[in-house]
């Protein structure tokens, strides 16, 4: 007998046990059972109206007694009729009616599409550098904006009169400098001139007289003694000189060098301050970083501007960046300059042809992707930042490869293996496991599994036991190869 856990497989309801069996397919179906599971079908037939409770199925109710006492006559026929029923009687096999195309070869540029965003080339979120509050806008959301073109306006009174106070400043220190340089002695360095002065003329006369009375001495009218006290003169008178000179000296190098330099620390501290409220002057006019288009706005005319809070969006999108997501093992072959094409979401009959310029050096950890950037001339203004698309590149050429129609191949979930379902000479359907390449406009290329010439199954195929046999109902004519859409 049938374990209640063995599977029994029956065409015509699927049920895995005698009692689902005939609760599904009734009296009848016990009549499709070996003999032994009929003996267990047997026993779960309605007894006072509902199944057997010993298997589980249903709970007993009352039922009026005339059931139970028809059920030796209904349990008798059943068996005379399983008597006459043939285990091993064949049932006609089904002919599936299906669609087929035939495996072309071609030459094909060998290509892959990712998903793909739409994000400007640059992009800059303005904010002010100042806090104050806005006087005025000089454009809106949506406006094109040309480089260094005033959007925002913010009150700066204040400032220019700090800048009016620190420009005097400027001029006093200045002014103060160029006195230093150019004049004003301080008393201790005129009094040192003075000595110098009343030095050398001391020495003068000391060497005159010495010179007076070296004469007489030579002449005989003179003692000696005398002209030892003139040179002693004259010795004393040279010494005052030379000593009030070097006084002067280092009084004129200490004044001039320490008095230049302070005020010049001077005037560089006041330009320096100066030139602070020249910067926040300038800040208090918000221009554009470059050409582009304002993206976001949010502020308006009387708003507080703070350096914490954005103002505007720009946006280049002359040239659009289209930035795609490239599975890991696919983007082994792509290179920059290599050729793509964008497909937005928007617009689906436009496509916009560019060129790789960027490819991720590193894979995404999570999502296992490599980053690619196709930049796309975009100089009517055609495609919109954040829209989202599907971007084609083309990474080489693919020289007599298998094609077929897409449906034709079902493929296993997150690869480009899959199978196909081939009709052979006997009219039979044999499955073919394939491995794919990208898309081709409608048609799969084949790189394994599938010669050219092969009928192959592109409607019907789905769920089809291997060896059904199958009648044509139509070919599908193969499709030439879409010409490159042109950019819009």
């Amino acid at each position: 007998m049938i374990s209640p856990h063995q599977k029994l497989t029956s065409a015509t309801c699927g049920k895995t046990r005698p009692a689902q069996y005939l609760e599904c397919c009734g009296t009848a179906g016990a009549l499709r059972l070996r003999r032994r599971d009929r003996e267990e079908a047997v026993a779960l037939l309605p007894r006072n109206g509902v199944f057997n409770t010993a298997m589980g199925t249903r709970k007993p109710a009352p039922r009026p007694d005339l059931g139970h006492r028809l059920l030796p006559v209904f349990t008798a026929a059943l068996l005379l009729a399983a008597c006459g029923t043939k285990p091993e009687e064949e049932h006609e096999k089904a002919v599936v009616s299906v669609r087929t195309a035939t495996a072309t070869e071609s030459n094909e540029q060998r290509t892959l599409q990712a998903p793909a965003t739409v994000f400007p080339r640059e992009q800059a979120s303005l904010a002010s550098r100042i806090t104050a509050p806005i006087l005025s806008l000089g454009a809106r959301k949506g406006d094109r904006v040309n480089r260094d073109q005033i959007l925002v306006r913010l009150d700066n009174r204040d400032l220019l009169a700090q800048r009016k106070e620190l420009a005097a400043l400027v001029t006093d220190a200045d002014a103060t400098l160029e006195k230093m340089r150019t004049g004003t002695v301080p008393s201790d360095i005129e009094r040192a001139k003075g000595q110098v002065l009343i030095s050398q003329a001391a020495l003068s006369q000391a060497e005159k007289f010495y010179e007076r009375r070296k004469q007489l001495f030579e002449q005989g009218a003179l003692p000696n003694r005398d002209l030892l006290v003139s040179q002693t003169d004259l010795t004393t008178a040279r010494a005052n000189f030379e000593v009030a000179q070097r006084t002067l000296t280092l009084l004129e190098q200490r004044s001039s060098t320490r008095d230049i330099q302070i005020a010049e620390s001077r005037l560089e501290q006041a330009r320096g301050r100066l030139s602070v409220i020249d910067t926040q002057i300038a800040f208090s006019e918000v221009r554009s970083p470059f050409a582009g288009t304002i993206t976001d706005q949010f502020v308006y005319a009387g708003d507080m501007a703070q350096p914490s809070t954005p103002m505007f969006t720009v946006a280049d999108l002359d040239v659009a960046v289209a930035r795609a997501q490239v599975p890991e093992p696919e983007a082994v072959g792509i290179q920059r300059g290599q050729r793509c094409a964008l497909t937005p979401s928007d617009r689906t009959d436009s496509h916009f042809v560019g060129q790789i310029s960027v490819i991720n050096q590193a894979v995404d950890p999570v999502r296992r992707t490599v980053e690619v950037w196709c930049e796309i001339p975009n100089g009517k203004a055609d495609l919109r930042a954040q829209v989202f698309g599907s971007l084609e590149i083309t990474t080489g050429q693919l020289t007599k490869v298998v094609t077929v129609p897409t449906p034709a191949v079902q493929l296993e979930e997150g690869t480009r293996n899959g199978f196909v379902m081939v009709i052979g000479a006997d009219k039979k359907a044999q499955k073919r496991p394939v491995e794919t390449g990208a898309p081709l406009a409608g048609r799969l290329p084949v790189l394994k599994g599938l010669s050219a010439g092969e009928v192959v199954i592109v409607e019907g195929a789905y769920g089809m036991a291997e060896g059904t046999t199958v009648t044509l109902s139509q070919a599908v004519k193969p499709e030439a190869t879409k010409p490159e859409a042109v950019q819009k």
